[in-house]
């Protein structure tokens, strides 16, 4: 026993280098059969690895000073609790190639303070607890080649300081959601050699500082551009070695700091442009031993978005040809490496070699030709550059493409392509959807030779879809090919449509003013189709304009707040897309209240007139208009008439009992109405008319002698007037549209027939047919009565009798105007003795006021246009000495007033006459005519007997004829 205990510090010095204050404790040639055994005789170096199975905790107590713990390659099975106690420095620990088949909770714990390194790999475990390693000084941790299936989430949870983890060559084959949750610093991760099938966001998250992520040999067959959102700082990314057939468009593209990319030993035939969009500081790319030679063959421009790549590893796929544009983004490119003997060299790949010298790129480069068979086995540098042409076609042409179409849902579809080439080597046709090869798609083959070109044999495929789904949407593409290469045509896009269906069809709906209106439609379709509103056909309708429209985007409703009456109509709802377009209408109805447009006025008329009350009523529906008199309803009768949908009530003749409160009763189905207007009659101003007597007779009898001896003068002046205008001097007039009307005069007719004191008054006239400053002219040319009396006052001056109006003349005119026309000076009356002279000595000797006088004339003249032809004019005199009045007339129809049916006081003049001033004549025929040079002439169109008509209408105040006054 002495020579043992004598041995043991020998033996462990020499064996555990530095166990009380050394730097190791390697055990790897002392055969233990466990820790807690101490050899009985000296320790002997062995050859095989140790046997220990378990570890004593109680025996490595006092190693405090221990940092290295190497136990690999022993047999221990599993890790306990109490395996590691308290108090421990170690800073390494070593337990790979055991048999750990098991790890308790918190087996490691006590070493959570020192522990940076930790080797499991090479055991038997196949499942790790949650939570199993609270290590926050942890670095490295080491569990690769072991029997792991599945990293369940929070696994890792507890290292809070972990960098880099190991876990390939396992058999891992899923990453559940949260797996690497707590390793926010680890900035390596190595899954390489598991069964991965898929990488997405949720198993990464938590990765935020990862730089290196290792995914070689596994299966994964899709790249998922979410996967990388909760590691965007990848600095490098190994992917090969998977079953990766395509790259899509911006498949890598939140890889913004991507240094290194590793796609090699693939499928890979597809890599789309884009693909590598975002990859702007990427300089190794990796590509080689895929399948990308039709990529590069039939995409210009595949590699961009390279702008950093300065390495580009394209070895081990068979490439043939090379599109020009190929290259054209990789401005940085140093390395290139293209391992190809099956190069096509004619005249599209003349321009490589050349661009590979001149980049300095064909070290990298081994390419020999395999066509033509003048070149076949050359190096593509060595062929000289004539010799690259195109003077057959062994490569299949493409020379017909297909086409893009749209096709509705359930349809046919047909693409068709076609090629050309004089080799006879077997032709192998094929169609790819998206880059990838359709396996099984249904196609019609066939060729024939083209004459036109020289015996060249087309060869033609059809790619036949039948009823086409959304599955079917994408770009389709043909590649034909033959011992010399391929050709691949444009890709064409197949776009399956849906006619839009309505899912919700708007409905009829009925409501009040002032409320809000809910229309609701929805269709469905694809694409998505547009929903648009229309009221009545248009766009512009009053909900529209006032913005009293709303449309919910999310819920397919539409709304129009507070309706007004105008809001009611037809609306359309109009679902439209690419396929077509559907619409349904709705209508809208707007239920309003009875009421007035304007308030009903109280009317007074005479007894005999006719009045008309008006109650024009508005709502929704129509109200119906009822009318009362006091409070009995009013029926129609022969004097009582309703127009317009009873809004008109006419009273024709009324009378002292129509006098009273008149009712226009409304209603409709939402309510009723009710209007009050008052209508008083009065009786006339002059006495009413005595029964005839013998006084009345006799004014009759003396009005019809004064009557019939008018008529008889009249017809001889007649004849003596039309005989002197015969032989008379002709003189032009020119007409105008516009009235002259004198100044106002402020005396008027009396009823006796009398007029006031002279006025001297001085008619302007301008020489235009402007208008005049004196005159008083309408915008639509009428003239009133009272106008045309102040003209015949003008002309007649009564202060003497009749004997004045021989001594009638103007005053100056006004000196500051100067387009006033010249003074009218009285002139002697000429030696001849003419009509007028006659009928003035005729109407003195009678004694008869003027106005007498002009009412007799005018008479007899209306009396004398009934018999007369209608292609003659008459003329007649009134006695103004010079300044002489003439009236003429055509008898093509009788003279009469007519009142207008609208406006009452309107009245209207048939036919048209004149009347002249100064100089001037009529003959039969013809037209007033001018006598002397520069006279100034005023002529107006106005009816004889306005006078006249105006004293016996006794027309109201306002009251206006329809003729325009014309000046000459």
């Amino acid at each position: 026993m002495a020579d043992v205990a004598r041995r043991r510090p020998a033996a462990f010095s020499g064996c555990c280098r530095g166990l009380w204050g050394g730097r190791g404790l390697p055990w790897r040639n002392v055969c233990l059969p466990q820790l807690s055994d101490y050899p009985s005789a000296p320790l002997s170096p062995c050859r095989q690895h140790n046997k220990i199975s378990s570890v004593d905790g109680r025996l490595l107590k006092p190693l405090v000073a221990l940092e290295t713990l190497d136990l690999s390659n022993n047999d221990l099975t599993e890790l306990r609790a109490h395996c590691f106690p308290a108090g421990l420095r170690i800073r390494e620990l070593f337990l790979a190639s055991n048999k750990i088949v098991q790890m308790e909770a918190g087996a490691l714990d006590r070493l959570s303070s020192s522990l940076q390194v930790l080797r499991l790999n090479r055991n038997r475990l196949s499942q790790i607890p949650i939570k199993a390693f609270q290590l926050g000084h942890l670095a490295q941790l080491e569990l690769s080649r072991n029997k792991l299936r599945m990293i369940e989430g929070l696994t890792f949870q507890g290292l809070d300081g972990l960098e880099v983890l190991k876990l390939q060559r396992n058999n891992i084959s899923k990453l559940t959601d949260g797996a690497f949750w707590g390793l926010s610093k680890m900035r390596a991760l190595h899954l390489d050699y598991n069964s991965l099938r898929e990488v997405n966001s949720g198993s990464l998250y938590g990765l935020s500082s990862l730089l290196q992520l290792f995914l070689s040999n596994n299966s994964i067959s899709h790249i998922n551009p979410d996967g990388w959102r909760f590691c965007q700082k990848l600095r490098e990314l190994n992917l090969s070695y998977n079953n990766l057939t395509r790259l899509d468009e911006a498949s890598l593209a939140v890889l913004g700091d991507l240094h290194t990319l590793r796609l090699g030993h693939n499928a890979i035939g597809h890599v789309t442009e884009g693909a590598f969009r975002g990859l702007r500081t990427l300089r190794n790319l990796e590509l080689d031993h895929n399948d990308i030679s039709g990529t590069i063959e039939d995409t210009n421009g595949a590699f961009g978005g390279l702008d950093s790549l300065s390495k580009l590893n394209l070895g081990g796929n068979a490439i043939r040809s090379i599109q020009l544009e190929a290259f054209s983004k990789t401005r940085n490119l140093q390395t290139l490496v293209i391992q190809s003997d099956s190069f096509l060299c004619d005249c599209q790949l003349r321009w490589f070699p050349e661009w590979l010298v001149a980049r300095g790129l064909q070290g990298g480069v081994s390419a020999t030709c395999a066509h033509p068979e003048s070149l076949k086995g050359a190096s593509l540098f060595r062929a000289p550059a004539e010799r690259f042409v195109c003077d057959d076609l062994p490569k299949p042409q493409i020379t017909v493409h297909p086409e893009s179409t749209i096709s509705v849902l359930g349809k046919d579809v047909r693409l068709t392509c076609t090629a050309a080439s004089s080799s006879s080597s077997p032709m192998t046709f094929a169609w790819r959807k998206d880059q990838e090869l359709l396996r099984h798609a249904q196609m019609e083959n066939f060729a024939h030779v083209s004459t036109q070109d020289g015996g060249v044999m087309q060869y033609t495929t059809i790619l036949l879809l039948h009823q086409v789904t959304f599955s079917h949407e994408g770009r389709y593409q043909c590649v034909i090919s033959n011992h010399f290469g391929s050709s691949y045509s444009n890709k064409a896009r197949l776009t399956v449509n849906v006619l839009p269906s309505f899912v919700k069809m708007p409905r009829d709906i009925t409501i009040r003013t002032g409320t809000t209106a809910r229309l609701e439609c929805a269709a469905k379709g694809h694409p998505t189709p547009q929903i648009a509103w229309q009221k009545d056909g248009g766009t512009d309708f009053p909900a529209a304009r006032e913005r009293r429209m709303h449309v919910m985007p999310d819920d397919d409703v539409f709304f129009i707040m507070d309706v007004k009456p105008e809001d009611m109509g037809t609306y359309s709802c109009t679902a439209k897309n690419t396929a077509g377009t559907v619409s349904a209408n709705a209508t809208l109805t707007v239920l309003e209240t009875p009421h007035l447009a304007q308030d009903l006025e109280d009317r007074s008329v005479v007894v005999g007139e006719t009045v008309a009350l008006q109650c024009k009523a508005l709502g929704s529906p129509a109200p119906r208009i009822t009318w009362l008199r006091g409070d009995e309803p009013l029926r129609p009768g022969d004097r009582h008439h309703f127009t317009a949908g009873n809004q008109l009530l006419i009273i024709r003749s009324a009378a002292l009992d129509d006098a009273g409160r008149y009712t226009c009763l409304m209603s409709n189905t939402l309510g009723t109405e009710r209007a009050h207007c008052q209508l008083s009659v009065q009786r006339r101003a002059h006495a009413c008319l005595a029964a005839p007597g013998p006084s009345t007779i006799t004014v009759g009898i003396i009005v019809i002698a004064v009557v019939t001896s008018i008529v008889v003068t009249s017809l001889v002046w007649v004849c003596i007037i039309y005989q002197t205008r015969k032989k008379g001097e002709e003189c032009s007039i020119t007409n105008t549209d516009e009235t002259i009307i004198p100044p106002d005069v402020p005396s008027y007719l009396s009823s006796q027939g009398t007029l006031s004191e002279r006025q001297d008054v001085c008619v302007r006239v301008e020489s235009s047919a402007g208008s005049q400053p004196n005159g008083h002219i309408n915008s639509n040319g009428t003239v009133y009565p009272g106008e045309i009396l102040k003209v015949l006052h003008t002309f007649l001056q009564p202060s003497m009798g009749l004997s004045a109006l021989t001594v009638w003349r103007t005053s100056p005119p006004s000196p500051q105007s100067s387009s006033s026309m010249r003074n009218l000076k009285p002139r002697p009356s000429p030696a001849t003795t003419t009509g007028n002279v006659l009928v003035a000595q005729k109407v003195k000797q009678m004694k008869t006021p003027p106005l007498t006088a002009l009412l007799l004339h005018t008479s007899t003249f209306i009396f004398l246009l009934r018999f007369l032809p209608p292609t003659w004019s008459t003329t007649l005199s009134v006695p103004v000495t010079r300044h002489r009045l003439w009236v003429r007339g055509h008898t093509d129809s009788p003279v009469q007033w007519t009142r207008s049916p609208r406006r009452p006081e309107r009245l209207t003049l048939s036919p048209p006459l004149f009347l002249c001033t100064e100089s001037c004549y009529l003959r039969p025929g013809g037209a007033p005519r001018r006598r002397e040079e520069g006279a100034e002439l005023v002529r107006a169109r106005f009816h004889a007997s306005v006078v006249a008509v105006y004293k016996s209408l006794n027309l109201p105040k306002g009251a206006f004829i329809r003729r325009k006054m014309s000046c000459i």
